[in-house]
């Protein structure tokens, strides 16, 4: 092979697959996670750089973009003359291959809920009924390791899922913390529930480990340290559901593993569920077995870009094999 054909070869992308990584948009200020190719651009991707989270493989990735392009008729032909960009429109589709609480509520984009572990006598209701009591966090806490005193501890079992979050204090407005987990028009909307903010926050995790006044998780919370005066409950199950007024909203990036060197990634700063037509995808796994993958489906809203005011939504990075031609 000469030494243009070389060069050349490593000019084509070749990739094991896809990798997906999301940030939380902080919805009361609408500001995106930006991902910044000249700092983040080779990062390893088991190790992706803060504050994006890691939602390993996807599949049947595909990228669509419907964005107009008209033109100013000039002259008296009429002929085309100036052309302007118009109707905005980008999304993306995909299957997470892998089932958890963030990929599921990406997949479902409305309130993704906890089904706290209920009383014995609780009424039967889709999302799960009257709760038993939290448990008070105690000082001393971290995203990994939850303070709940002796005499609470004996109440948690290595294996347990829990959620860890503040008592609903009939606020209005996002709810959760770190991440808006959703939104609350009126305290009665919510049945004025004390526990409704672990119903629904991201701040969920399994307990790995047990101290004698303490759990300690098997990942970090995705919301961070919990505050004070929160609690934690146990957590029976995952729900999500069709419907609902909440859209979640999402920074996102996505990132072809390299095999020639050269390196791929897809840059949505806002993105927000879409219409879908399939929740669940069938993958043969052979002697009769398959295996189920969420897909999801996500339109990019507009992003003003501060380097020149220009309104974009979705941003492609080529990193070069250090072998690669230019042209």
């Amino acid at each position: 092979m000469s030494t243009e054909q070389a060069l050349r070869a490593a000019m084509v992308p070749v990739a094991a697959g896809v990798r997906g990584y999301f940030a939380p948009v902080e919805r009361s200020t609408g500001s995106a996670a930006v991902f910044d190719p000249g700092k983040h651009g080779r990062f390893a991707l088991d190790a992706p750089p803060a504050p994006w989270l890691d939602v390993g493989w996807i599949g049947n990735f595909r990228r669509y973009s419907k964005t107009a392009v008209q033109a100013e008729a000039c002259g008296w032909q009429e002929a085309r003359g100036t052309q302007f960009r118009s109707r905005l429109q980008a999304g993306v589709e995909f299957d997470f291959r892998e089932w958890g609480k963030l990929q599921m509520a990406l997949a479902g984009g409305a309130q993704h809920m906890n089904v706290l572990a209920p009383e014995a006598n609780a009424e039967a209701k889709p999302g799960g009924g009257t709760a038993v009591a939290a448990v008070a966090v105690q000082a001393g806490s971290t995203a990994t390791e939850i303070v709940v005193g002796e005499s609470a501890a004996g109440l948690f079992a290595i294996g347990d899922l829990v959620a860890v979050d503040a008592d609903y204090q009939q606020q209005t407005g996002y709810v959760g913390s770190g991440i808006a987990a959703a939104y609350v028009k009126e305290p009665a909307d919510v049945q004025q529930d004390v526990n409704y903010v672990r119903r629904v926050t991201f701040n969920v995790g399994r307990v790995a480990e047990k101290a004698a006044a303490s759990l300690t998780l098997a990942q970090p919370l995705l919301g961070g340290a919990p505050a004070a005066g929160a609690g934690v409950q146990r957590v029976a199950a995952l729900v999500d559901r069709e419907g609902g007024s909440f859209f979640q909203e999402w920074s996102a990036l996505f990132a072809l593993e390299e095999q020639s060197g050269g390196r791929v990634c897809f840059y949505y700063p806002r993105l927000s569920p879409a219409t879908k037509e399939q929740g669940e995808a069938a993958i043969e796994v052979g002697g009769g077995l398959a295996g189920y993958a969420l897909h999801a489906s996500f339109v990019a809203l507009p992003y003003q870009d501060s380097s020149d005011g220009e309104t974009a939504l979705c941003y492609r990075s080529y990193f070069p094999a250090r072998a690669a031609a230019m042209y």
